[in-house]
């Protein structure tokens, strides 16, 4: 694959990762300004015909069972994760396509981090949704460890 193309799976990389840390900011502060009893109304609104259905359906009846036993410091933790791990993804989103020296070691060791806790949390839920998540995480590892050697060789010459 030429340099390129190479860079163009990077950029297209980091732009999945910034519309992600976007996703995140916003759920974050969705989850700050609404109730626990809404949360549990609106899930309760999604499983319903699924557990008419079938009322021992394994998803709908666990995402009912934790909206039920959502504290309200649960949901400010999560609130406050998500917005934070958003906010430190744009920033290092914005970085990388700005060519920004620092973003790049700063954010192989953000992710780095971020795969730690994938993994911790893994070794808790066996989660097929965490794996695929570290995979491209570690691919986009790869490509940023790529595009950084590509620019420091580009901006010595």
């Amino acid at each position: 694959m030429n340099e390129r193309r190479i860079h163009q799976v990077f950029v297209i990389s980091v732009l999945l990762k910034g519309i992600d840390a976007l996703i995140e900011c916003a759920s974050g502060v969705v989850l700050f300004f609404i109730s626990t009893g809404t949360i549990v109304d609106w899930v309760n609104l999604l499983t319903q015909e699924e557990l008419i259905e079938d009322p021992r359906d394994f998803i709908a009846t666990h995402l009912l069972t934790m909206a039920q036993h959502l504290s309200v410091g649960a949901k400010t933790f999560y609130a406050a994760y998500l917005l934070s791990h958003g906010l430190i993804k744009v920033l290092l989103v914005w970085g990388l396509l700005k060519e920004k020296l620092l973003a790049y070691p700063v954010s192989l060791a953000a992710i780095g981090g971020f795969i730690a806790y994938q993994l911790y949390r893994y070794s808790y839920t066996h989660s097929l949704g965490l794996v695929v998540l570290t995979v491209f995480d570690l691919f986009v590892m790869v490509l940023i460890w790529h595009e950084w050697r590509v620019l420091k060789q580009r901006r010595a010459a």
